[in-house]
């Protein structure tokens, strides 16, 4: 008896998104461990390092954007550029465990 592939795609970038940005949520209260998890999983959905370090960075990428669109709603174009930049940064900073998990699921991914 011979195992057959499935050629259904597992991998999605929009569920390796939405994976790690629901269970970053849901284990906020796990410091560096949380993240790490979260980037398994949604490398693991990924299915390569480069979408899944994309699907990883673009919550925080999406979430400054919306603080500069936001200044400059209430006409405050420089204001809201410096927020969303500083915001942006911290919070890219903040992912480094999210993107490094993710990288190893996205590692784990391709070798099964």
């Amino acid at each position: 008896m011979t195992m057959r592939r499935t050629t259904e795609p597992r991998a999605s970038f929009i569920k390796a998104t939405l994976w790690m940005v629901g269970l970053s949520i849901l284990l906020f209260w796990l410091p560096i461990l949380g993240p790490v998890v979260a980037g398994l999983v949604g490398g693991w959905f990924a299915g390569t390092i480069g979408r899944a370090v994309l699907a990883s960075l673009m919550p925080a990428v999406l979430l400054a954007l919306l603080i500069v669109g936001v200044g400059t709603l209430f006409e405050l174009p420089f204001v809201g550029a410096l927020a969303g930049g500083a915001i942006g940064l911290v919070i890219l900073l903040g992912d480094v465990p999210l993107v490094l998990g993710a990288i190893v699921g996205a590692v784990v991914s391709q070798r099964r």
